[in-house]
């Protein structure tokens, strides 16, 4: 039942489009990030995906990419646009804290889900990271820093992520990247990568 109510209200806000936290274009850290390094191309999973954005400019770069949301129509949406573009990203329905992957990713990439959930369920989170990356996958994550308790967004900060995260991934990369003008100076992109006995 919870579960359900959940869903509902991401459908909702959906639905109504009450969706502030859709710039309606990709993060401009990924977008850097994919502009500036030669990545060796594989799959991607893109949790709390949303409209799609993140998803589609990893597939433009020739990943396999498969975008996850828990809110109906935000799939529909998502899917709709990028057969329009002829983009190959996909997109399913569903919980990525709690479903089963389809494969192990050699990525996952990380915008505004962690900071989305509830607080409580971060350690869900990093179980659900571990469960759907490969043993030496690569975990992208841009992290919303801020100190907000009243969420969602729920804040984070270095600190906890170090903390949460350090156990089962190795930190390779962290840099304060390019962002939406609001959201100037409150990111950080760490770059992880799962231990490959994990």
């Amino acid at each position: 039942m919870q579960a359900m109510s959940v869903v509902n209200v991401w459908q909702d806000h959906y639905l109504a489009k009450t969706t502030p936290w859709d710039k309606g274009e990709a993060s401009p850290g990924l977008i850097d990030f994919l502009g500036s390094r030669r990545v060796e191309t594989g799959s991607v999973c893109v949790p709390g995906c949303g409209f799609g954005h993140d998803a589609r400019a990893w597939a433009e770069k020739g990943f396999r990419v498969l975008g996850v949301d828990i809110a109906p129509a935000a799939v529909e949406w998502a899917s709709t646009r990028a057969r329009s573009e002829g983009n190959g990203a996909e997109f399913v329905c569903g919980d990525f804290l709690e479903d089963e992957p389809p494969i192990q990713f050699d990525w996952v990439f990380e915008h505004t889900c962690f900071c989305a959930i509830q607080p409580a369920q971060r350690t869900d989170y990093i179980r659900a990271v571990l469960r759907w990356l490969k043993p030496g996958g690569h975990y992208l994550a841009v992290n919303y820093i801020i100190p907000d308790v009243d969420g969602p967004p729920f804040g984070t900060c270095r600190s906890e992520l170090l903390e949460r995260f350090s156990s089962s991934f190795l930190l390779r990369e962290e840099w304060v990247p390019r962002s939406y003008v609001n959201r100037s100076n409150l990111e950080l992109m760490l770059l992880w990568q799962k231990r490959w006995e994990s």
